[in-house]
């Protein structure tokens, strides 16, 4: 079998085993956060960190897909390692951008929210309170 097509199969077993574990890690470790970002609302949460696995797939996917071409042939195990690490390493940098990217629009989300909920009182206004009556302590009233 040529190194070159060695080279693809290793590359790509190792490019979708790595995207496969990156997703399950930030789907099960995300959800927390997204239910945070999401004031507690469960099945939203799951909704929305469904739709970013399925996004984080397609992507990755799509990028190991169009990366696969090797314009120089594989001649021997150096190549091979090669043209592994530097395929491996865009994927691996690929990979954490997109969790990066996530985490920055998610937590400006949050953040968000957090300043919309520390804007409104805690507790609404219980009702009126007279005006003071003119004292020593008050201004007098004004006359007219």
């Amino acid at each position: 079998m040529d190194l070159t097509v060695v080279a693809y199969i290793v590359y790509l077993l190792i490019s979708v085993a790595l995207t496969v574990w990156v997703a399950r890690t930030l789907s099960r470790n995300g959800r927390i956060f997204l239910s945070d970002v999401l004031h507690g609302n469960e099945k939203l949460a799951d909704a929305v960190n469904h739709l970013l696995v399925v996004g984080f797939y397609l992507v990755n996917f799509g990028f190991v897909a169009l990366y696969l071409s090797q314009d120089a042939a594989v001649v021997d195990a150096r190549a091979l390692f090669e043209a592994l690490s530097v395929k491996l390493g865009v994927v691996l940098l690929v990979l954490g951008v997109m969790h990066l990217g996530n985490v920055y629009v998610l937590n400006r989300i949050r953040r968000r929210g957090v300043m919309e909920r520390e804007q409104v009182p805690p507790v609404g206004p219980q009702g009126w309170t007279a005006a003071p009556k003119a004292g020593p302590w008050a201004p007098p009233a004004p006359q007219g």
